[in-house]
Order: structure tokens, then sequence, then C-alpha cells
């Protein structure tokens, strides 16, 4: 498999890519076929970098979704302009409303489309459970044991029963990649936190975890909690980290301090065999 990062908050110095506050990844079997993980903030910067890799959008055979943000959505109005009648993989908790709040002002930051609108153009495979999307290539399902902190912000909301209530994140997942070195797994934003993300998938998979990529959501993580994810990691085996978006440069450059070159950011344009 051929995971190629198509946007990102960072890009290289001098590149013609694109980047914005957001992710996608594209992840392209040996048979040619292409799964595009997350869209970006806007169609402009996805078609753009998309069209810079020589990649069509028709050319996309299924899409996934790590959650709602629009950071991961926004980018879809475009691409349905472009495709039809291919998969949508994501948790069915991905339509509920999210807003965030700053003093008073609650703003939207949930998909930029209705589902009904998805739902002409793509067929809804949705599920809570881990989910084959290609060959070795899978959803981790609903992340539900979260014993180690989560990538949470007090700012993300959404309605409940009685009002206004934290977002409980049921709808983030990361995708799991089969590869001869053991797994692969590809985040989106670990809203569900990186070492619950990583112990679901060792416990599901049974499998030991060779690489990490994409958003990490360390942002706000202290010296003791970034401490505490080192340790974790050096149990896991040291995979590799090709970490970007909303991993934050201070825990960046502590897991790099940590382990060397085992860490790498992942840039717009970065591509990596497995």
């Amino acid at each position: 498999m051929k995971v190629t990062c198509v946007i990102d908050n960072a890009v290289r110095d001098h590149s013609s890519f694109w980047g914005e506050h957001g992710l996608a990844f594209l992840i392209e079997m040996k048979s040619g076929v292409m799964l595009l993980f997350d869209t970006g903030q806007s169609g402009t910067v996805l078609l753009h970098n998309l069209d810079l890799m020589g990649i069509e959008p028709e050319a996309i055979s299924a899409l996934a979704l790590s959650h709602a943000h629009y950071d991961h959505t926004g980018g879809l109005p475009a691409l349905l302009d472009r495709v039809a009648g291919i998969p949508l993989y994501a948790h069915p908790d991905l339509f509920r409303g999210r807003f965030s709040r700053r003093e008073e002002s609650f703003k939207s930051v949930g998909l930029p489309l209705e589902r009904e609108a998805l739902e002409q153009r793509l067929v809804f495979q949705l599920s809570a459970e881990p989910t084959e999307i290609l060959p070795g290539v899978w959803t981790t399902g609903e992340i539900t044991d979260r014993a180690e902190p989560e990538g949470r912000s007090a700012h993300h909301l959404v309605r409940g029963v009685e009002g206004w209530e934290p977002d409980p994140y049921r709808d983030d997942m990361a995708l799991v990649l089969e590869t001869r070195r053991g797994l692969v797994v590809l985040c989106g934003c670990c809203h569900a936190g990186l070492l619950n993300t990583l112990a679901h998938v060792r416990r599901t998979f049974g499998v030991d975890i060779a690489a990490v990529l994409g958003g990490t959501h360390l942002l706000q993580a202290d010296e003791a909690h970034l401490q505490h994810v080192i340790a974790v990691l050096r149990e896991l085996g040291l995979p590799r980290l090709y970490l970007n978006h909303c991993t934050g440069q201070r825990a960046y450059l502590t897991l790099a301090q940590a382990f060397g070159e085992r860490v790498a950011s992942c840039p717009v344009g970065t591509t990596l065999e497995f």
C-alpha cells in the first residue's frame, strides 16, 4: 500500500502543494484501487492537491471519514461534484450536530452537508464495528474503552436532552492497515485519545503496531501526559510515528527527542509505502 498526505496544516518549503488546517490521506492499493480518508477543510485545497498528484477524483473508489468536524469533511461538497455511487465508511453518529462555543456564541463545526445530500451521491456503510473497506484496510470501529485521556476540547459541544453537553466524540475512528511488518494506524484527530485508539487496535486485531500516522490531538497535553505517552509507546515496541495536523509542536518535539529518527513530520505530499 502507498499512503500519501493530501491535506495538512503544513507543507514543505517551496512546495506547490497548498496547506490548510485540516487533514486528508490517500491510500493506493497495488491493484490501483484508491481510498480517500477525510477531505480536509475545503474543496479548493483538496482538488488542487489531488491535481498536483495526478489523481482524478473520479478514480477514487471509496471514502472514509474519521469524524464529522469541518476540517476533515469540508472538502465533501467539491468531491461530490466529481464522484457518485462510491461507498462512505463512517460511524453512525457522524450526522449528529457538532458545535463550538466561544463565550456565548455557538458555531456549527460539523458536516458541511445534510445527510440527505450525501445519501443522494454516496452509498452509506455506517458501522460502530470494525469494517474492512479494502483487502487489509479496516476502520477501527467505535473506540469505547477510554481509560486514558481523550483528545478533548472544552469548546466542543452537542445538543443533549437537557441542553448543551460535551461532545462524546463517539464518531471518532481511525483506519488500520495490515502490512507484513505489522499494523499501520492512520489517525484523523484522535479525539478518542491516542493511547485509547492504540489499545483498541491492539486488542481488536491482536497484532503489533508498526507505525502511527496522522493527527494525535496532543496539542494540550502537559509534560506528565507526554511522558506517559512515551512510556506506553515504549511498551508497544516503539512504532514509527509520522505526525501532523493536531499533534502540536511541543508534543512533536518531545516525542522526537525521546525516539529520535523513529519520529518524522508528515506534511502535505509525504508518501509512505508499506
